[in-house]
């Protein structure tokens, strides 16, 4: 209960201040603000020289420094990295079902990290809207921010301590360069040796001079300390860097602007005219503003957003800062930047880079890695399942199948039809979440994968289910239960208008492909209402010792006992085959299927275990088929479309709703919902009887 205004006296004030004050990480916080002199630096470099890494280095260690899972898919090895998972931050940006793009790009950082050519390359992050290409690279920007606030991730920058109208007063790099930069270039190869010899395992990069500012102030100190190196360095306050996107220091982002209003000074920063009268030159270093994102995003990673819809103007820095490492501000001479530069753009937007001559240097200094729509049902379920789940829903309840249904026919619609193999779209994307299916092997389903090289760049995407999942929870709809027919039809309604859809064939397929995600939903419910009928383990039990004692009479060419009149009889060749036909057994095999489970049943003996239906999965679906056949006209399903039900038939339909709420996640309404559908398929004899 809130206190009242009046009672809120400074003594509990103070009480509250304090205890807030103890959540405060002291240690922490000081060791993030470490400041020291360069002497200092050069020990730290001498027991870590891993504090010197380049960006490429640093991102590619920040994301091994997470783990990775290695497993085998379809016979292929891959590796799921677990920063994508974004765990740290609660998974709000986790990654789904993309391991292939992820281990490409994770080893052009691997490449960059070593040297061999793509850190001088612009990452090119290419797919359809909606795959999740910004969430990467928000995920990165993230991910180098938090590793840089650790120990292991810990890098360094400095200030200059300088005099001003007899006062002492601090000027930062403006770049955060390394301090090592203070060391002339002639001198290094000796002192790198020196602070790393090779038996540490790590080389000393070479990441260019000083930036113009701080050359500026270093030249000025050198002729007043007549050129007296150690006493010039004597100025040089080195403290730790720590990145931040909303501070701008390590970390830039560029979005492309209307022509007019933009220009290339926002990468590579500007002239500060207040400053202009009092240095006297506009080429004065303390008079330029080196605020561009290129310059505070040195040491970490630029994005660029709709990186191809820059203005040329934009791309030749661009392609400089790639190659070259270098920009070049407005009247100061190439400065040498060291950032991961990381951009992404959609499919039209590539298309016209490749028809652009003028654009050859920017693709030659590319590196393009496509981000595709997820094609495994099973991952694109948990993109909506981390949005709709109970603990963010409140006040609706989400019925059981309504996300997969949605994810089945975004996934369909992205897969291409498969050019051979007798399949069908629907068992493609089946086999294609792991299911098996007879007489297709892992080999088949790598080929199928290989035949379309174009899959999952086109398609519906989750940001349309997203929509449509929202529209249907805020509807009047469903009576606090929202199900799949609700957001299907949701997502079927929003085709007319949707702007991604071109054409009317593509609309029809889109649709088509509802109608079998509806015909599957069916096949799916039918299935469960058919088990939660049939869930009596002590019917079943009965029921399959009765078949068991059949086919033991009849491979043993012996007569069965009747429990009820106590005579012996042939075996029950009607009930043996109204369970076999349940699972397709025809009458040429059905001796073998008998013989089958006898052996089966007689190896268990041997070993002295017990035979149970449970371990079978195919006499398991065949004896709960056959329950439900015998029970569903007892329990008379076809009456709930009915308005009027008999208290003996109400109570078996509410042990049948039971468990439907305890087995499978259904609520009162839905549950029975589900219930007078799939009553009213069997109304329709739709249902195999």
């Amino acid at each position: 209960m809130a206190m009242p205004k009046q009672e809120l006296s400074k003594d509990s004030m103070e009480g509250l201040v304090a205890r807030i004050a103890r959540l405060q990480d002291t240690a922490s916080y000081q060791d993030l603000h470490w400041e020291g002199s360069l002497e200092d630096y050069l020990r730290i470099v001498r027991e870590n020289p891993r504090v010197t890494r380049t960006a490429f280095q640093r991102a590619y260690d920040m994301i091994l420094s997470h783990g990775k899972t290695e497993y085998i898919d379809n016979k292929k090895k891959l590796v799921r990295y677990n920063f994508f998972h974004d765990e740290k931050f609660g998974g709000q940006d986790a990654i789904y079902g993309l391991d292939v793009p992820l281990m490409k790009l994770v080893n052009v950082f691997k490449s960059a990290a070593q040297g061999y050519g793509t850190e001088k390359r612009v990452i090119l992050l290419h797919g359809p809207v909606g795959s999740s290409k910004s969430t990467i690279v928000r995920l990165l920007k993230k991910g180098i921010e938090a590793y840089s606030k650790t120990p292991e991730g810990a890098l360094y920058t400095f200030s200059w301590q300088l005099e001003k109208d007899g006062k002492r007063e601090l000027m930062p790099c403006p770049m955060n360069e390394d301090p090592l930069h203070l060391v002339p270039p002639e001198w290094r190869a000796t002192v790198f040796a020196e602070l790393c010899p090779e038996q540490s395992g790590h080389q000393i990069p070479e990441t260019g001079d000083l930036c113009p500012a701080c050359r500026f102030v270093f030249r000025d100190l050198m002729a007043a300390h007549g050129g007296d190196w150690s006493k010039v360095v004597e100025h040089v306050r080195v403290r730790r860097l720590v990145l931040s996107e909303k501070d701008r220091i390590g970390i830039g982002t560029f979005q492309p602007k209307d022509e007019k209003n933009q220009d290339s000074t926002e990468l590579t920063g500007d002239i500060n005219y207040r400053k202009i009268a009092e240095y006297g030159s506009d080429s004065d270093p303390r008079a330029f503003n080196f605020d561009g994102e290129f310059n505070i995003a040195n040491r970490g990673v630029i994005e660029f957003i709709e990186v191809l819809k820059l203005d040329v103007a934009f791309l030749y820095d661009l392609l400089g800062a790639s190659q070259e490492h270098k920009i070049k501000p407005k009247k100061f001479p190439q400065t040498d930047i060291d950032e991961v530069i990381i951009g992404h753009t959609n499919e039209p937007e590539y298309k016209k880079l490749q028809n652009n001559e003028f654009m050859e240097a920017l693709r030659d200094r590319t590196v393009k890695i496509d981000i595709p729509y997820i094609t495994k049902l099973n991952e694109e379920v948990k993109i909506y399942e981390k949005d709709y789940n109970p603990n963010r829903i409140r006040g609706k309840h989400i019925a059981p199948h309504t996300l997969e249904m949605a994810a089945m026919w975004a996934v369909l619609t992205r897969l291409e039809e498969p050019k051979k193999h007798n399949l069908t779209l629907l068992q493609k994307l089946k086999l294609y979440n792991g299911k098996t299916l007879p007489n297709f092997t892992e080999d088949n389903i790598k080929e199928l994968r290989k035949e379309a090289a174009r899959e999952g760049l086109e398609g519906i995407s989750p940001r349309y289910i997203q929509d449509k999942i929202s529209n249907a929870l805020v509807s009047d709809k469903g009576d606090g239960c929202v199900n799949p027919f609700l957001v299907l039809n949701e997502l079927e309604g929003g085709l007319r208008h949707h702007s991604l859809i071109s054409g009317e064939e593509q609309r029809k397929r889109i649709r088509d492909l509802l109608a079998t995600v509806k015909q599957e939903y069916e096949d799916v419910v039918k299935n469960e209402v058919q088990r939660a009928i049939s869930a009596d383990e002590d019917a079943i039990g009965k029921l399959c010792g009765n078949y068991i004692d059949n086919i033991k009479a009849y491979t043993q060419k012996e007569k069965v006992r009747n429990k009820y009149t106590g005579q012996y009889e042939e075996p029950d060749e009607r009930l043996m085959r109204s369970i076999e036909e349940k699972i397709d057994i025809p009458e040429s095999r059905k001796d073998d299927f008998r013989r089958e489970i006898m052996n089966y049943i007689g190896a268990l003996a041997v070993e002295g275990k017990t035979f149970n239906y449970r371990t079978n999965e195919r006499l398991h679906k065949a004896l709960e088929l056959k329950l439900f056949e015998d029970q569903k006209d007892s329990i008379k399903l076809k009456s709930l479309v009915s308005s009027v039900v008999d208290k003996d038939t109400q109570e078996k339909i509410d042990v049948v709703k039971q468990r439907m709420v305890k087995n499978y996640g259904y609520c009162e309404i839905c549950s029975t919902d589900v219930l007078n559908f799939v009553a009213s398929i069997f109304a329709r004899g739709d249902a195999k009887e």
